[in-house]
């Protein structure tokens, strides 16, 4: 049996859902938004939402004691087929050089003002 560490990002301990789990030399981030800010206030724009979501996604893998670098795999889901290109604007500015793997989906969202959530993987021995 695998060991499982549960890491909860200290802000978000409300959700019922651990933010990361570490499974031996993986850590598996749950989906992550961007719709709000680290003080709450409502971000608005994919830009803005994909900044926000990946900067969530970073500060969880701190947590975990990782960080974007070691992501392998991501997936990324859009509310609007439109937001693709902006998205991927941003993305590459987190994931420069060693791209981890990707899809992207488009479906709708738990809330109408989401317009991403990301979920990955990351590899950390």
């Amino acid at each position: 049996m695998v060991k499982r560490e549960f890491i909860i990002h200290p802000t978000r301990a409300d959700l019922p859902f651990s933010s990361a789990v570490r499974a031996g030399d993986f850590i598996f981030v749950s989906g992550t938004t961007g719709n709000v800010d680290a003080q709450g206030n409502p971000v608005k724009g994919i830009e803005a939402q994909t900044i926000q979501c990946l900067e969530n996604i970073d500060q969880v893998l701190q947590t975990a004691g990782a960080s974007l670098s070691e992501v392998v795999k991501a997936t990324v889901f859009l509310s609007n087929t439109d937001d693709f290109a902006k998205m991927n604007e941003v993305y590459v500015k987190y994931f420069p050089e060693a791209r981890p793997a990707r899809s992207t989906v488009i479906t709708g969202l738990v809330r109408s003002d989401m317009l991403i959530e990301i979920e990955c993987i990351a590899y950390k021995p």
